[in-house]
């Protein structure tokens, strides 16, 4: 699903989602915050100016660099900006830090740029990379298997006609190769019944599933948590922004995990042995956008935060086939 993890200026309309509540939940604002999703840099400067005396930003897009230049000398030393993904970011920032923010999904900028391949609203090439390297979207769709394309449009996309859609891309490729977001959407829709009013467009939960799959995003969300839980100081905020169900559940289970104490056990699991928890929720429940939000910005619609604070436990690992991970994950 689309979010929009841009920030508002004249540059660009973009504004980025839950900033208001996020600031809010994890006040007082200051030392050195990582934000790990960077995009045009809307959480970055919403840090810097609430009292952050540093941010690192960190993306995989080196576009987004680019597009920060002309503002982002205005902070000399208080933003430090370094390609790579938030699954490496607690080595990026060298060093304990006060907070980590990430938010999660493909950024409304990149959904905006036909040529990146994101949206089947503009046609352009089927990349869908997040970067610039590695397999596009062209290369899954032409090259996995039948059922290696039904599980990934089921299991990432939640497409209950995975096999139908599968089963019909085979044999178009036969023919020849799908390299364009229009030809593939156009063969999508072919497959599904015409949506009603209101409802999405027939190939938004295949996209998405070939988005996720193209750039690990769920093994790089599980890192992720991993390597914040491992960056933060102790009484340091994590806060993470998802957009849709499968990604707030991941982390939800992790926090969930990572603040249990053990113990516990029943006839369907066993008891754990107590441990001291990594986090506490702060608040406990996500957090939903307002109506104030909604009205400004309706692509912040599906979008949820979670917040915790980092106790003075060392780092542990918790186990990645308890994150409610989709298959395809675990399976790698």
């Amino acid at each position: 699903m689309p979010d929009a993890r841009a920030a508002a200026s004249p540059a660009t309309p973009h504004i980025p989602v839950l900033l208001r509540p996020l600031l809010a939940g994890v006040a007082p604002v200051s030392g050195t915050w990582v934000d790990g999703t960077f995009g045009a840099g809307g959480y970055a400067r919403g840090l810097l100016a609430a009292g952050a005396e540093r941010v690192i930003g960190i993306d995989r897009d080196p576009s987004v660099f680019d597009l920060a230049a002309p503002w982002a000398e205005d902070y000399g030393e208080r933003l430090r900006l370094a390609r790579g993904t938030f699954s490496e970011l607690d080595k990026i920032a060298g060093g304990p830090v006060e907070g980590v923010v990430l938010d999660l999904g493909v950024s409304s900028m990149q959904l905006d740029q036909p040529e990146r391949g994101f949206s089947f609203l503009r046609d352009g090439p089927l990349d869908m990379r997040m970067g610039d390297s590695g397999p596009t979207a062209a290369d899954l769709v032409n090259g996995a298997s039948e059922e290696e394309l039904a599980d990934i449009l089921f299991h990432y996309g939640e497409e209950r006609q995975a096999r139908r859609i599968a089963r019909a891309i085979c044999r178009a490729r036969a023919e020849a190769p799908l390299v364009t977001t229009g030809a593939l959407a156009a063969l999508i829709e072919r497959q599904l019944p015409r949506p009603k009013p209101g409802q999405s467009h027939p190939a938004t939960r295949s996209f998405q599933a070939l988005r996720i799959a193209v750039n690990d995003e769920f093994g790089q969300l599980a890192a992720g948590l991993e390597a914040a839980t491992r960056a933060l100081a102790p009484g340091g905020r994590l806060a993470v922004v998802s957009f849709h169900s499968l990604e707030d559940r991941v982390v939800k289970r992790f926090l969930h995990l990572a603040a249990s104490e053990g113990g516990g056990g029943s006839r369907h699991a066993p008891a754990q042995a107590p441990v001291a928890p990594l986090f506490r929720l702060t608040p406990k429940k996500a957090i939903a956008p307002d109506a104030e939000e909604l009205e400004a910005n309706p692509r912040a619609r599906s979008a949820r935060l979670r917040i915790a604070t980092r106790t003075d436990a060392p780092a542990r690992p918790i186990p990645r086939d308890r994150l409610g991970l989709p298959a395809p994950v675990l399976k790698g």
